[in-house]
């Protein structure tokens, strides 16, 4: 299992930034070992964040994407004790989910 995701919250004006930081290797299958051999395929493919179990936010991802990527986005109407998940899962069936509320 992968490390924790580090969520983030700041609320401001009736807005809630969300920064996430997430712990995967993100290898696009293009790369080399030290033998010449390509390093198979393994990235987040979605990602989904709920709002007190509702989803607010999904995206499909690819191989064009970061090791450790950083997503980041503005959730509107949130209020104090709400609770958020990010969940995200690989081309390896790997998922991780963790939660933060908003204060």
């Amino acid at each position: 299992m992968s490390d924790p995701m580090r969520i983030r919250l700041q609320s401001a004006g009736g807005l809630t930034t969300v920064k996430v930081l997430m712990s995967h290797e993100m290898e696009s299958g293009q790369r080399k070992d030290e033998d010449g051999k390509i390093v198979p395929i393994w990235n987040i493919q979605d990602v989904f964040a709920t709002l007190n179990g509702r989803v607010v936010m999904s995206s499909e991802w690819g191989g064009g994407v970061s090791k450790n990527p950083f997503l980041q986005f503005v959730l509107k109407g949130t209020k104090p004790g709400d609770k958020l998940s990010i969940t995200w899962r690989d081309n390896k069936g790997d998922t991780r989910t963790d939660e933060a509320v908003v204060s």
